[in-house]
C-alpha cells in the first residue's frame, strides 16, 4: 500500500518549478522599487516649507514657556537684595552693579552666567544673542523720588523677544515699584508706585508696547 500511494503522487514538472520560483522573484523586485526623483523632490519641498513655518512658532513656544522660570530666578534674587538692604543707609544699593548680579545669579535654573570677572554677562535667554549688550540682564542703582541714588535698584533686560510679552512684566511687576517697556513707542511706563496717585500696572498697555522680534527692553525698579 505504501508503494501504491507513492505511485499516485502528482509529479512536479520542471516547468511548474520554474513558475513557482519566478512569481516571488517578480514580486520582490516590485517591492524593492525605489522612490522616483519627483517623489523625493515633493517630500523635500514639503519638509522645507514645514521648517520655514514651524521653526519661528517653535521658538516662540520655547521662549513663552521659559518666562516663568526666568522670572522665578529674578524674583529670588530681588528678594535677597531687599533683605540685604533692610536697616541700611538711605542708599543701600548705591554701589550695586553687574558684579553683584553675576554673583547672585550663579547656579540659577534658567538664567545663565557666562564668563568670569569683569567680562562676565548674565544671559536671560528670552531673546538676543546672549552676548554683552544683546540678550543680557544689567543691574544698577536707582532713586526713589526725593531720596538719593541707591535708595532703589534696577534690573534691565535688553533684546527681549515678543513671545515674552507681557508675561515677563506681569510676573515681575508684583515685586517692582516701577516697570518700563521700551518697544513700539519708545520707553513707556506701565506701572509706577512713585507717582501721585500711584499708577497701577497696566497689562493692556504693556502688551501694546511689545514689538515683534528681539527688540524690546524691560526696566524694573525695586526698592
Amino acid at each position: 500500500m505504501i508503494l501504491t500511494g507513492l505511485r499516485n503522487t502528482q509529479t512536479v514538472t520542471p516547468q511548474a518549478v520554474t513558475h513557482l520560483t519566478a512569481a516571488p522573484t517578480n514580486k520582490t523586485r516590485h517591492l524593492q522599487r525605489g522612490f522616483s526623483l519627483v517623489e523625493v523632490s515633493i517630500v523635500t519641498a514639503l519638509m522645507v516649507i514645514l521648517a520655514i513655518v514651524g521653526i519661528p512658532a517653535l521658538q516662540d513656544y520655547v521662549i513663552e514657556n521659559k518666562v516663568p522660570k526666568v522670572a522665578a530666578d529674578l524674583q529670588r534674587f530681588v528678594a535677597r537684595m531687599k533683605v540685604a538692604g533692610i536697616g541700611g543707609s538711605d542708599a543701600p544699593f548705591a554701589n550695586v552693579d553687574k558684579r553683584v548680579l553675576v554673583n547672585g545669579m550663579r547656579g540659577s535654573s534658567a538664567v545663565t552666567v557666562r564668563g568670569e570677572g569683569s567680562t562676565a554677562v548674565v544671559v536671560h535667554g528670552l531673546g538676543g544673542q546672549g552676548i554683552s549688550g544683546n540678550g543680557e540682564i544689567l543691574m544698577g542703582p536707582a532713586a526713589v523720588p526725593d531720596q538719593p541714588v541707591g535708595s532703589a535698584f534696577s534690573l534691565t533686560l535688553d533684546h527681549v523677544n515678543h513671545a515674552a510679552c507681557p508675561m515677563l512684566a506681569t510676573t515681575l511687576q508684583r515685586m517692582a515699584s516701577q516697570v518700563l517697556i521700551d518697544g513700539k513707542s519708545g520707553e513707556v511706563v506701565v506701572k509706577n508706585d512713585f507717582a501721585t496717585p500711584p499708577m497701577a500696572y497696566q497689562p493692556v498697555l504693556a502688551d501694546a508696547q511689545c514689538q515683534r522680534g528681539d527688540s524690546n527692553r524691560f526696566v524694573f525698579v525695586f526698592q
